[in-house]
């Protein structure tokens, strides 16, 4: 297990910009002893549903609330803002912490398919003022790390190839086909603020969002660690086959994508959400790596334990991660990062570089043609 750092080491005052979304961000942020939290804040015309949910966070750290993002960033004394907004105000809120001069921890994704210019301006400004970004993301899995550290011994050679199966199994309301005749389509926000107590809400704000757009950042995250190499040209095909929320706001909650990288290296992700009667488990997530000397094959899961009990609900998770240490280490790294000025695991240019695959794959999807993937700056 991880030991904290030596008490001499400074302690970071953290702001919180919302909690609409959920607050796994900052609790895996206070799961460090580094990181503190001095305020939460939002903007005050956001809705009262929203002030509702940082004023519990809030009162949960025993820190003020103050709808006034402005006031949080300068008169709190904070060095870190922690973004979990609605992902359409990633983005901006993360631009105006940096502004202020703070490091910014952010929820995925860094921005949305719409919001490209936004998310170049904050690579821009992060970059010019070497304040520190980390993107949320799970590198620090030990089947992740393991695999990592497997391919820079060399024990596999050269990756030539990855596959990545990131099927999770959770419902989003009905099935699809459950709609009769006259019905109205779902409401997307309205059903994810509904489904904020079973922490399904990850793709909550005003815009429908398909799983390559919330989740796809965690696979490609995996690739960025493992391979390290430019996507030049994606080819997808996305559907809602499973959900009937997704099929009644056009997005996806099932995609396959192609990817043709740098060097000739081929990358292939099988995405979605495919409900809890799909899998026993949480869900099917497992990595493949070709090399020019042998392969690799790991359940991201592992190591685990299932548990079985009389009297056991029937939504429990039987099978439960054991010496997962992510957050923690998320967190060990983004403190390093700034104690060295170096860099955090996943940073603010390489979440652009994401985005430009999952918008490329997302173009594919819907002309059915393969679609170069645009440099960061274009």
């Amino acid at each position: 297990m991880s030991q904290p750092d030596a008490p001499s080491r400074p302690v970071f005052p953290c702001a919180v910009l919302s909690v609409v979304k959920h607050a796994y961000v900052a609790r895996g942020v206070f799961s460090h002893p580094r990181f503190r939290p001095v305020v939460v804040a939002d903007d005050p015309h956001v809705p009262e549903w929203t002030h509702e949910r940082n004023q519990k966070f809030a009162d949960e750290c025993q820190v003020p609330y103050v709808r006034d993002i402005n006031k949080a960033l300068t008169e709190y004394g904070a060095q870190v803002a922690v973004v979990s907004t609605e992902a359409e105000r990633h983005c901006e809120m993360s631009l105006r912490a940096v502004q202020a001069g703070l490091n910014i921890v952010q929820d995925k994704p860094i921005t949305t398919e719409n919001a490209i210019e936004s998310c170049q301006k904050l690579v821009r400004a992060v970059e010019s003022s070497r304040r520190k970004f980390l993107l949320w993301n799970r590198n620090f899995l030990p089947a992740v790390q393991q695999a990592h550290a497997l391919i820079q011994a060399g024990e596999i050679g050269k990756p030539t190839a990855i596959h990545i199966d990131f099927y999770f199994s959770k419902d989003a309301g009905p099935p699809k086909g459950s709609s009769r005749p006259g019905d109205s389509p779902l409401n997307w926000q309205e059903y994810l603020i509904a489904a904020h107590v079973t922490s399904g809400d990850g793709g909550l704000g005003k815009l429908p969002m398909g799983e390559l757009e919330i989740e796809g950042i965690y696979p490609l995250a995996y690739m960025h660690r493992l391979i390290g190499l430019p996507v030049r040209r994606v080819f997808a095909r996305t559907t809602a086959h499973f959900h009937q929320l997704y099929a009644d706001n056009q997005v996806d909650d099932l995609a396959t994508v192609t990817l043709e990288m740098e060097n000739g290296v081929l990358g292939t992700l099988c995405l979605g959400r495919i409900g809890a009667a799909s899998h026993p488990d949480i869900g099917e997530i497992k990595l493949h790596v070709l090399g020019t000397k042998g392969a690799l094959v790991m359940s991201e899961a592992r190591p685990e334990v299932a548990v079985y009990y009389r009297g056991q609900p029937p939504a429990e998770f039987r099978n439960r991660r054991v010496a997962i240490d992510n957050d923690y280490q998320l967190m060990d790294n983004f403190a390093h990062a700034i104690d060295t000025d170096g860099e955090t695991i996943l940073d603010a240019r390489a979440g652009l570089e994401i985005v430009r695959v999952v918008t490329a794959a997302l173009q594919s999807g819907r002309t059915g043609k393969p679609v170069d993937v645009l440099p960061v700056f274009s």
